[in-house]
């Protein structure tokens, strides 16, 4: 299982491979269309970038980079990550 970490403390785990879009959700990341269009979901990612999948077109048009992602775009491959948001 992978593991999701917001700067808080709180923590939420899913499965190897899955959107994090529903745990960042349950961690109350903030989120409008879930498209990948407006931009509200943005996260910093602190720790484990590593084990996200790459940028994609969307994310890489809205200005994400290693350390700004999209909730509502990334997978989390393995590990665990930690955001603030």
């Amino acid at each position: 299982m992978a593991k999701i970490k917001s700067a808080n403390g709180e923590e939420i785990e899913i499965k190897d491979g899955g959107s994090i879009r529903e745990a960042c959700e349950r961690l109350r990341v903030p989120f409008s269309c879930g498209d990948g269009i407006c931009g509200t979901c943005r996260i910093e990612i602190i720790k484990g970038g590593e084990n996200l999948s790459p940028l994609n077109e969307k994310e890489k048009a809205l200005g994400g980079n290693n350390k700004k992602r999209f909730a509502c775009q990334c997978k989390l491959k393995k590990g665990e990550i930690k955001i603030k948001f």
